[in-house]
């Protein structure tokens, strides 16, 4: 579908998404365009909980909380943005929202009850790549080139990784943590547990610019040359799919039912159907 503007980032709302665009974020189906908010510049990764979209604006370097019922702002909070460049995520985990907020190395935890800050955690510096999963938060230092694993009870972290060129995007899910290493061209695994690398997937020259996520056995890895995007097996670490013509950069996130990609550049949004029969 062609979206004009600058479609990038994608957060999963049941049969319908969110996207980030050129000083707005939209509401899509798989059809057609739902719902438009204006923000300055929203930017990165966004999450939903709690009835709303959680989304980072690297203009005003705020987090915004806009309700997916009415499309309407309802929070806006003074966080602070640790990459106003746009690489970065919100996540959701442990009852609350997180957000890389200081490029020296800070985290910040937000309380979606009292859209309140409640806690910070001092990380590597440019720690700005986050995802939650198997009862930790994780976060990717594109320069430090570490993992490090956060204990939410305690909003520290409790173990170090080192990591290849250039970390980025991650996602913690099936069975593992999963991270671009964007200089590299490659896919680490990391147990959850241990830490430790225990895998890495050879996908290309580089992955600078692409997109992660993992769901119904298979980890999706968004690409920026050769292909739209790639299936990797979690088990194996094979790659099962090279999928759809190179499109530039652009964001990945896996459904039940069909996969999302943008191409920014080429002002597009795609639906791929029936995830379980690619890379079978």
């Amino acid at each position: 579908m062609p979206v004009p503007g600058f479609a990038d980032f994608i957060a999963i709302d049941g049969k319908t998404i969110w996207v980030t665009n050129a000083g707005r974020v939209e509401r899509w189906s798989s059809r057609k365009k739902l719902a438009t908010v204006a923000l300055a510049h929203p930017c990165g990764a966004m999450t939903i909980l709690d009835g709303s979209l959680w989304v980072a604006d690297c203009k005003d370097k705020t987090l915004n909380r806009i309700d997916i019922r009415t499309a309407k702002i309802t929070a806006t909070i003074a966080t602070g943005i640790g990459n106003p460049e746009g690489e970065l995520n919100v996540v959701a985990g442990a009852g609350s929202i997180w957000v890389s907020s200081d490029a020296k190395g800070i985290i910040t935890r937000v309380d979606p009850a009292s859209n309140r800050m409640i806690a910070t955690v001092q990380v590597d510096r440019d720690s700005h790549y986050l995802s939650f999963g198997m009862g930790a938060l994780w976060a990717a230092s594109g320069t430090s080139q570490t993992l490090q694993k956060i204990d939410p009870t305690t909003n520290a972290v409790v173990k170090r990784t080192a990591l290849g060129r250039t970390p980025g995007f991650l996602v913690a899910g099936e069975g593992a943590v999963w991270v671009q290493e964007q200089g590299d061209g490659t896919v680490a695994k990391v147990g959850p547990t241990t830490g430790d690398v225990v895998g890495r997937v050879k996908v290309d020259e580089t992955l600078k610019y692409g997109d992660i996520d993992a769901g119904g056995g298979k980890i999706w890895l968004r690409t920026t040359a050769g292909q739209t995007f790639v299936v990797i097996d979690p088990a194996t670490l094979a790659i099962r799919a090279r999928v759809g013509a190179a499109s530039g950069s652009g964001a990945l996130r896996y459904t039940p039912t069909g996969v999302w990609t943008t191409a920014h550049d080429r002002h597009t949004l795609s639906w791929w159907k029936d995830p379980a029969a690619i890379g079978k």
